[in-house]
C-alpha cells in the first residue's frame, strides 16, 4: 500500500545533502511548494524552528519529515541568527559538505511531489512527523538512517543508485512508522483505515488489480463484511465511498503512467480497467479536468 501511495506521489528523483555545523551555526530551508522535506540527524543535536511552530530539538538518529514543504531553520540553538539564503535540497545531487571540524551532521533532502496526484494520505500528515530516536524504537527506521549516513561519508561504486532507493526506504519507514503510532481509537483518517484490516484488505486489492470491475460487493467480501457496513465503514475512515476511491486511484495510475511512459492510450485505458479508450478519456478528464493525451503533452 505504502509504496502504491508514494509511487504514485512522487516525480522524479529525491534529492540530498550532508550538512556539517559548528556552534554557532544556522541553516535556513525556504519552503518547498510539491515537496516533502526531511531532515536526519546524523551527529550530535541541533534544533528544528519551523516558520510557525514551536522550535523542537533534535539529537542522533531523530528523523523529520515536513510533508508539504514548510518553511524551517536547522540551528545549534533556537536563538542562534539564521542565514536568509536557503538550502534547496531538490537542486542538488546527493552530496556531503565537508564536516570536519563539525558538532553536529545532518542529513537533508527532498521527495519532489506531483501536487496533481497528491494522495489523501499525505493530505492528512501533520506539518511536522518527528519521529525521536528512541532506543530499541523503529530497528528498520535506524538502519535505514544508517546506511544513508555511511553511502553519503562513504560513496562507493553505485552510490547513485543506492542512495535514491535507500531515500525511498526511509519515506517508507517514516510513514510507516508514524501511521503505527497513531491510536488505535483514531476515528477517521488514513491511519485510521490502515490501520483498520477489513477496509486495509480493500485499499490493497485496489491498488493491487486496477483491472478488476470493482463493485461495493467484491470489495466488501474482500474485507469479510456484508456490503452495507463495508461501505459504512470505508467512506467514513478513507471519506470516500469504495466505487468513487476505485475511480480515483485508477486515474492517479493512469496520470502517472502518462506522465512517466510512452504507453499508447489504448493501453493505458486496459491497465487502468476500461476497455473503451473513450470511456477511459472520458472518465480522466472529469477528475483531472483535461483529456489525457493533452495532459501527457503539458506534464512532460
Amino acid at each position: 500500500m505504502l509504496s502504491d501511495v508514494i509511487g504514485v506521489m512522487r516525480t522524479g528523483q529525491p534529492r540530498s545533502a550532508r550538512v556539517a555545523g559548528r556552534a554557532p551555526w544556522g541553516q535556513w530551508f525556504g519552503p518547498v511548494p510539491g515537496a516533502s522535506g526531511f531532515q536526519v540527524v546524523l551527529r550530535g543535536s541541533c534544533w528544528l524552528v519551523p516558520v510557525s511552530a514551536d522550535p523542537i530539538p533534535l539529537r542522533a538518529g531523530d528523523v523529520v519529515l515536513l510533508p508539504h514543504g514548510g518553511g524551517h531553520a536547522l540551528a545549534d540553538s533556537p536563538t542562534t541568527a539564521v542565514p536568509a539564503e536557503p538550502c534547496d535540497p531538490r537542486f542538488a545531487r546527493h552530496h556531503a559538505e565537508p564536516v570536519e571540524p563539525a558538532d553536529t551532521i545532518v542529513l537533508c533532502g527532498a521527495y519532489q511531489l506531483d501536487p496533481a496526484r497528491a494522495h489523501p494520505l499525505l493530505l492528512s500528515l501533520p506539518e511536522i512527523v518527528h519521529l525521536p530516536a528512541d532506543a530499541g524504537q523503529h530497528p528498520r527506521l535506524r538502519t535505514a538512517v544508517e546506511l544513508l549516513g555511511a553511502e553519503l561519508a562513504e560513496p562507493g561504486l553505485g552510490s547513485d543508485a543506492v542512495i535514491p532507493g535507500l531515500l525511498d526506504t526511509l519515506l517508507v519507514y517514516v510513514l510507516r512508522t508514524w501511521i503505527q503510532q497513531q491510536p488505535d481509537n483514531a476515528p477517521d483518517g488514513w491511519a485510521a483505515a490502515l490501520n483498520d484490516p477489513p477496509v486495509a484488505a480493500a485499499l490493497h486489492a485496489i491498488h493491487r488489480d486496477t483491472t478488476y470491475p470493482w463493485t461495493v460487493a467484491g470489495l466488501a467480501a474482500k474485507a469479510g463484511l456484508s456490503r452495507a457496513p463495508f461501505a459504512r465503514r470505508f467512506t467514513a475512515l478513507v471519506g470516500q465511498p469504495p466505487l468513487t476511491y476505485v475511480t480515483w486511484w485508477r486515474m492517479t495510475t493512469a496520470a502517472r503512467l502518462l506522465r512517466d511512459t510512452t504507453a499508447s492510450l489504448h493501453s493505458i485505458a486496459a491497465e487502468v480497467g476500461y476497455s473503451s479508450e473513450f470511456a477511459f478519456a472520458t472518465a480522466f478528464k472529469r477528475i483531472h479536468g483535461t483529456p489525457p493525451g493533452r495532459y501527457r503533452r503539458t506534464a512532460g
